[in-house]
């Protein structure tokens, strides 16, 4: 089913749609608690903890919206309240191992500066895919007339990105190159998490 298919599916149903709500708070969530365990013990910039800070305020954010569906949807990130769970929970954690993989065979990196090299290529990665998704999300919304709204987090995603790219060209002349890389292991795994959504939510209907 393509995306944009299986989204509108998806907001036509108010339990499916509290779920993928939910699912991307959870997704938010796991992100931010990712770029805080990156953190170096004192050497943290301003812009690291402005992005943990943002990407907690949108799994908030998001965890808030299921209220307008039915304020006693999902309240917690228990499985049978995600949307395919085990893909969900593996998938950053899958994308953050290969993505260290990788920058520890082309890097010579220490603990910390691994650490800070994966932050970048990681968060560089679900920036771009963040870019992809939530336009298409906001855009069936507004065909449905919904009261979910996801322009704020559009906004603020936008915004990371162009900070990711200021900091990887600091880190490395030839970012871009090991980017793509990253950019290619992150599709796969999306491919994977669309594919269990899916699957769940022709189940669920």
């Amino acid at each position: 089913m393509e995306f944009y298919n299986l989204l509108e599916r998806i907001v036509k149903n108010n339990e499916i749609h509290a779920k993928w709500l939910n699912t991307l708070s959870f997704m938010e969530n796991a992100g931010a608690r990712k770029i805080s365990s990156c953190e170096h013990p004192t050497q943290v910039s301003q812009i690291q903890l402005k992005h943990a800070a943002e990407e907690h305020r949108h799994a908030y954010y998001l965890k808030k919206q299921i209220g307008k569906l039915n304020p006693d949807f999902c309240k917690t990130y228990e499985k049978e309240e995600l949307l395919a769970s085990l893909a969900t929970k593996q998938y950053l954690h899958s994308l953050d191992i290969k993505a260290c993989k990788y920058l520890q065979k082309v890097f010579t990196l220490n603990k910390e500066e691994l650490k800070y090299a994966a932050y970048l290529f990681v968060t560089y990665a679900i920036e771009v895919r963040a870019d992809e998704l939530y336009p298409v999300y906001q855009d069936i919304l507004t065909k449905e007339s919904s009261k979910i709204m996801v322009k704020s987090i559009i906004l603020e995603e936008e915004g990371h990105l162009e900070e990711m790219i200021n900091q990887l060209n600091e880190f490395s002349a030839d970012w871009q190159f090991h980017a793509d890389e990253i950019l290619k292991i992150e599709h796969q795994l999306h491919d994977q998490w669309i594919n269990s959504i899916t699957k769940e939510v022709i189940q669920l209907n």
